[in-house]
């Protein structure tokens, strides 16, 4: 049994990357909640235990599992009881620990066993909406990702936030990259096969159907998706260099953005989607800028703090971004992510060693997603924006190429 425990650490990352659970905040004076289970289902463990991990990834909840000692669970508040109701259904009863009252009783239905953590995640986030502390509604999300199997080959794996659940959706003994949410019921990805030439695919996760969007040589990938699924900006190189095209997915239109010799690519909506940001070597190294959404636009520089910024992601007016900073005293160079705000100078770090790449937004912006890279353990990082806190779920023997959320 894979239980996913995490490594919790403030702003920074400072401490080796293992697969052991290191709290760093004071919970004291959050609501104090046990998780029971009744009856000998194998999978109320599994449950119980990742919905404990989720309480306390939250940051509203002080949270106690079923082992927990007497001591701990002195002044517990509120108690979620498990128990399996059906055969592929859980019922969760949530109760005041002191006047026993009920304040939510519900089952939880899963098509396939393998689904269990995501019964884990809804707990959480109906226990979460109970005591009225800000959402965590992306706890819910599925992740894909492309991960390397050998020289050439990767597969596209659906997961949910922890890793706990992972399902291969496209195997097929090609080059499988850059996959792309389609749409916010997260139904269909795009993503690139690499056939005669770089190829976007969007691909039916329900129905396994899949059809064509676009060629080009050298290089094609979907960088964002417009809220409504209808825009994408896309990463071509028709004629060697590659640009940002605008493609209307209704329409089938394709619109030329930039222009450049060099190499543009991940555009990201900002602005109502009036505009994107993107990376580009037109300074003579990476670097982020900004653009309206048309070929003779102006080019705007957004990041001035170093001279090799590779990779952002977008939501409203904040934009997330990799940044290669000077060597540190061991010689190495890290790779770290900072936050800031399009409409004024707010910049904030948001990790302070280590390779960390791909950032990502949760829908809701509240949350930032990344791959971090060690030399004894990849992960995929969690960073909470309003709680100040970071969490790391191990990536065993996995090298993952792209992701969305």
């Amino acid at each position: 049994m894979r239980i996913v425990w995490l490594i919790c650490l403030i702003l920074g990352f400072s401490r080796a990357a293992d697969a052991t659970l290191d709290i760093v905040k004071t919970i004291e004076s959050l609501p104090k909640v046990l998780v029971t289970t009744t009856g000998n289902n194998p999978y109320l463990r599994k449950i119980a235990d990742l919905l404990v991990a989720d309480l306390k990834v939250s940051g509203h909840f002080n949270a106690l599992g079923l082992n927990a000692p007497a001591n701990e669970a002195q002044g517990v508040q509120l108690v979620v009881q498990l128990q399996a109701s059906q055969p592929n259904a859980i019922n969760a009863k949530l109760y005041n620990a002191n006047t026993k009252e009920v304040q939510s009783n519900k089952n939880y239905q899963f098509n396939t066993k393998e689904l269990y953590p995501f019964i884990a995640h809804k707990i959480a986030i109906d226990a979460n909406n109970l005591v009225k502390a800000a959402p965590i509604d992306w706890m819910a999300r599925m992740v894909v990702f492309s991960k390397f199997l050998s020289p050439g080959v990767t597969s596209i794996v659906l997961a949910d936030y922890t890793l706990t659940y992972q399902q291969e959706i496209i195997k097929n003994n090609l080059l499988n990259v850059f996959p792309k949410w389609a749409n916010a019921d997260q139904s269909a990805i795009y993503y690139t096969q690499y056939l005669r030439q770089p190829t976007i695919i969007k691909y039916n996760i329900h129905t396994g159907t899949s059809k064509v969007i676009t060629q080009s040589q050298g290089m094609a990938a979907v960088s964002s998706v417009s809220a409504d699924g209808r825009k994408l900006l896309l990463s071509l190189a028709p004629r060697g260099q590659t640009d940002i095209y605008l493609y209307d997915t209704k329409n089938k239109e394709l619109k030329r953005l930039t222009s450049y010799s060099g190499i543009d690519v991940l555009g990201n909506f900002v602005e109502n989607e009036k505009a994107m940001v993107f990376v580009s070597d037109r300074s003579g190294y990476p670097n982020i800028y900004l653009k309206k959404l048309r070929l003779n636009a102006p080019v705007e520089q957004v990041v001035f703090s170093s001279k090799n910024n590779d990779s952002v992601a977008s939501f409203g007016d904040y934009i997330v971004y990799v940044s290669r900073e000077e060597r540190d005293a061991n010689g190495q160079s890290p790779f770290n992510l900072h936050l800031i705000s399009l409409k004024g100078d707010y910049v904030r770090h948001l990790t302070a060693s280590g390779v960390n790449q791909m950032p990502r937004f949760s829908k809701d912006g509240k949350v930032v997603m990344f791959i971090k890279k060690a030399a004894a353990q990849n992960a995929l990082g969690v960073i909470l924006l309003e709680n100040n806190q970071s969490y790391l779920f191990p990536l065993e023997n996995t090298n993952v190429q792209s992701f969305d959320w």
